[in-house]
């Protein structure tokens, strides 16, 4: 049988294969722990604590009950997740979503400015949102206004999902602002906030840099040719249901459709001032979008009937995306079940000490990376990891700033491909998009992102940043 012929399996049993297999891992890595204090309000490892403790081998009966306890574990995501596609679904029949596509397609047939700078422009506005305020949630409703963009400029639903979750990870990943990430990472570090910001702008213009040129190559070649697009046959679908072939004679953005997109438009600025202002996270932000939801409707001129049956439409759609976020998240319930997060961590640590500063650097960058598959939070893994490698830096010669810089990129870049995030398969199944697929689509930047983070790794042991 040829390689062509051989069918990638499902996406849930893809997750659940790996959730069994972390599972096997509890059986063979040892348990262990290290001792945890308050730093920064986040539980944070003491350094040298670390100990081994009997094991907790995770089996058949745990591998089953860790989707019920990663759906209570993810609880706040998957109703994040269910009250956004309400409320988008709510948008979407006032008819202003179709109206603004409409009058974008438009102008980007008209302008080639806008035709070369539509996703440079977007891409870099999300990866600011990702490098400022740590977007990462957020990206999750823009993805259901991405794609129907995408299919109607001639992209397909990965540039629809490209366009801001990749351009906000791009932003995520080489972060110079980014509260969850520098922030949490330098307190633990012990250094002063926002110190080495000049370095690390030069990082996120790079890594924005390599993301945008990524996604825009691949966007021309779908638009020569749609039929190499990986959803090609469920693209063929969406561009059914979108209405565009009226696009021609649209002659303008009614007064009522004006007034909904301006309403979620100061609801996106209200939510931007409430992350960096109040520390907003996800209650607060689904609070936002069910509040969203009900002021659109009536401004769009909705009955209340159709508020509600529009709402519980959009909720009912995602049951299957709340069930893949539920399986990921019991991957890690398994993990820390089975005590083998600060093994691992203990091990690799170990490991890196015995490199030169620059190589130690890059090891610590694919150490984050490996620890982000089990442990993917941003804020989190700043504190598990941040407390080891802080203080090993100061062994090794690597600086501080250095291993902070590491931390970003092995836990920013791996985001976007690891099943383990609830945001990454929230985000696919969003847009109907297979794991296995996108994960061959996003594997050749992945491997251009590592390849720029071991670069950007070298210059600070140069300079002595």
């Amino acid at each position: 049988m040829s390689l062509s012929k051989l069918k990638a399996p499902n996406t849930y049993l893809l997750i659940f294969i790996i959730l069994l297999l972390t599972a096997g891992l509890t059986w063979i890595i040892p348990g262990g722990k290290y001792q945890t204090e308050l730093n920064n309000g986040k539980n944070a490892v003491v350094p040298g604590t670390f100990e081994y403790i009997d094991s907790q081998p995770q089996g058949f009966y745990d591998a089953l009950m860790a989707p019920i306890n990663g759906f209570v574990d993810a609880a706040l995501i998957i109703g994040f997740v269910l009250i956004v596609g309400g409320t988008f679904f709510v948008l979407q029949h006032t008819g202003a979503v179709d109206a603004a596509i409409k009058a974008i397609v438009n102008a980007h047939h008209t302008s080639q400015i806008i035709q070369k700078l539509v996703i440079p422009i977007f891409m870099t506005i999300f990866s600011l949102a990702g490098a400022v305020f740590g977007m990462s949630e957020e990206t999750i409703p823009f993805v259901l206004l991405f794609i129907p963009l995408a299919l109607a400029l001639g992209y397909d639903s990965v540039t629809g999902v490209a366009i801001p979750f990749v351009g906000a990870g791009a932003g995520f990943a080489g972060a110079f602002i980014n509260p969850f990430t520098v922030g949490v990472a330098q307190g633990i570090a012990e250094l002063p906030p926002l110190s080495g910001i000049q370095y690390r702008i030069i990082c996120w213009v790079v890594v924005t840099f390599t993301a945008i040129v990524f996604v825009q190559r691949y966007a021309n070649r779908i638009k020569s040719n749609p039929e190499i697009s990986v959803t090609f046959e469920i693209d063929e679908k969406k561009r059914e249901q979108l209405h565009l072939k009226s696009a021609a004679a649209f002659t303008g953005i009614n007064a009522a459709h004006k007034t909904v997109l301006l309403i979620f438009l100061a609801g996106m600025i209200v939510l931007v001032f409430g992350v960096l202002e109040y520390g907003w996270y996800i209650k607060e932000i689904s609070a936002l979008f069910l509040l969203l939801g009900i002021v659109i409707g009536i401004a769009g001129r909705l009955k209340i009937k159709q508020i509600t049956d529009a709402f519980v439409e959009g909720a009912a759609a995602l049951i299957g995306t709340a069930m893949i976020i539920a399986l990921a998240r019991g991957i890690l319930v398994i993990a820390r079940d089975g005590q083998i997060i600060d093994t691992m961590l203990h091990y690799t640590a170990t490991l890196i000490q015995s490199l030169h500063p620059v190589v130690s650097a890059q090891a610590m960058f694919i150490t984050q990376t490996f620890i982000n598959f089990f442990v993917p939070s941003g804020s989190g893994q700043a504190a598990l990891t941040m407390p080891v490698m802080a203080p090993l830096s100061d062994l090794i010669g690597v600086s501080r700033q250095t291993a902070v810089l590491a931390f970003q990129f092995g836990d920013g870049f791996s985001n976007l491909i690891i099943p383990t995030s609830a945001v990454t398969m929230g985000v696919l199944a969003l847009a109907e998009i297979p794991w296995e697929k996108w994960a061959r689509w996003i594997l050749p930047l992945e491997v251009l992102f590592l390849l720029v983070g071991f670069l950007l790794l070298i210059p600070p042991f140069v300079i002595g940043w």
